[in-house]
C-alpha cells in the first residue's frame, strides 16, 4: 500500500475498455439510509499488488525495497523518524520511520468543504494517511523485531497520534496493520499505517454507542467488565500479562480472532503509559508468535481501537487492539445480514493458543 517508484507503478484495477477518471482529491461521501461514510479515492487504483509469497524485490521488478535503509529516496520526504543522533532526515541512520503514503486515501492539504447535493452530504477527502516503517532491515514479520524495536513502534504510534490531534479539521486516528495479500497489504517489509479522519467511523461509533448504552446502565465500563469476568472464567484467556489480557472474545466474528485489552482503564490510545509501552511490546510480539506458528503464518489485520481525538477521557470506552487472522472470507450472507460464521468456538481457539509454545527472536 505504500511506497513502489513512479516508473514502476502498475495499474491495480484493470477491466477491459474501463479507465478510473482521477478526482482532484478524495471525496467523503456519505450513505444516507445507514449513516455511513465512503471514501472515493481514485488514486488508490494505482496501487501495485502483491502476490502470495512474493518478496518486496519480486514485487518491483529491477528496483531495491522502498522500505529497506539505503533506499530513502524510494519514498515521500520522512514525517518523523527515531534515529541516530548523528544521522541526517531521509538518510540511512533510523530505526523506525514515518512517510506519507504515496497512494493516499485522504490528502493532508485543503479545506472540508462540507456541502450537500440533495438529499447527499459530500465534503472534500481531508485528512492523513502515513505508513510507519518498523524497522530498517528487511523483515517481513513483527515477530521478527526485538522488544525494543516494538516499543519504539509503538511509541511512534503514539507520537503521530499526538500530533494530528492538534489539527481541528481531523476527528479519528486510525492505526492498523495488514499482513499478507489475503489481507490487503502490497508490500512485506513489516510496516503498519495511520489513517486520520474528520469524522468518526461507523464502527468505532457503534462500538462507542454500545458501551455508553452499558455504563449508563451498569455504571461501570464494559470492557473493564469483560477482563475481569475473562479472568475469572479463563476459558478463553490467551495470555495475561501485568498490564494486558489478550483473549478470544466471547462473539469472535473470525476462527482465532484476538483482543489485547489493558487492564487499566483507558479511552485513548495516545495515553499510553511508560510502562504500559513496555509490557505491550512483549505481549504483542507474544500473541503474534503464537498465532504464526500456530495458525503457518496467515495473513492478517491488527487494528487499534481508540476513542475520537474531540472526545475527552472517556469513562465508558476502553482502548484495545483487535487481531484478526484471514482464515475465512466474507461472503453473501454476511454482506446481506451483518451476521458472521465462525467455525472454530473462541474457547477452543484460545486454548490452543495459549497451549502453543513460541520461540521468538529477541
Amino acid at each position: 500500500m505504500d511506497q513502489p517508484p513512479e516508473s514502476t507503478l502498475s495499474q491495480a484495477l484493470v477491466l477491459p475498455g474501463f479507465t478510473v477518471r482521477g478526482l482532484t482529491m478524495p471525496e467523503l461521501r456519505k450513505d444516507p439510509i445507514v449513516g455511513r461514510w465512503v471514501i472515493i479515492a481514485t488514486d488508490r487504483a494505482k496501487r501495485p499488488l502483491m502476490r502470495r509469497k512474493e518478496s518486496c524485490v519480486d514485487a518491483l521488478p529491477g528496483s531495491l525495497c522502498p522500505f529497506c535503509e539505503g533506499n530513502e529516496d524510494k519514498t515521500p520526504a520522512e514525517i518523523l523518524a527515531y534515529r541516530a543522533r548523528e544521522s541526517q532526515a531521509n538518510q540511512r541512520g533510523w530505526r523506525v520511520r514515518v512517510v506519507p503514503n504515496r497512494f493516499p486515501a485522504l490528502q493532508v492539504d485543503g479545506h472540508l468543504n462540507k456541502r450537500g447535493d440533495g438529499i447527499y452530504d459530500r465534503m472534500d477527502g481531508i485528512g492523513a494517511h502515513e505508513v510507519i516503517i518498523e524497522c530498517p532491515q528487511h523483515k517481513e514479520s513483527l515477530t521478527e523485531l526485538s522488544e525494543d524495536n516494538l516499543r519504539e513502534m509503538i511509541w511512534v504510534y503514539r507520537d503521530r497520534l499526538v500530533d494530528l490531534k492538534k489539527d481541528a479539521r481531523l476527528v479519528y486516528g486510525m492505526l492498523f496493520k495488514n499482513v499478507g495479500s489475503q489481507a490487503g497489504a502490497s508490500l512485506e517489509h513489516t510496516h503498519s499505517q495511520l489513517i486520520v479522519t474528520p469524522i468518526v467511523p461507523i464502527n468505532v461509533q457503534e462500538e462507542m454507542n454500545g458501551s455508553k448504552a452499558f455504563y449508563q446502565y451498569r455504571g461501570r465500563c464494559i470492557y473493564c467488565d469483560i477482563i475481569q469476568q475473562e479472568l475469572h472464567a479463563a476459558k478463553r484467556i490467551v495470555l495475561e500479562s501485568s498490564h494486558f489480557a489478550a483473549i478470544c472474545p466471547f462473539a469472535s466474528r473470525f476462527p482465532f480472532e484476538t483482543w489485547i485489552i489493558p487492564k487499566q482503564h483507558g479511552s485513548h490510545f495516545e495515553n499510553i503509559h511508560k510502562l504500559e509501552v513496555e509490557d505491550l511490546a512483549g505481549v504483542l510480539k507474544t500473541v503474534l508468535c503464537k498465532i504464526e506458528t500456530a495458525l503457518d503464518r496467515p495473513s492478517y489485520n491488527y487494528i487499534v481501537h481508540t476513542a475520537p481525538f474531540d472526545a475527552q477521557s472517556l469513562p465508558h470506552y476502553h482502548w484495545h487492539i483487535e487481531i484478526i487472522p484471514r482464515l475465512t472470507r466474507i461472503a453473501g450472507f454476511e454482506w446481506g445480514t451483518g451476521f458472521y460464521i465462525n467455525p472454530v468456538p473462541p474457547e477452543q481457539a484460545a486454548e490452543y493458543l495459549q497451549e502453543t509454545e513460541v520461540r521468538c527472536s529477541s
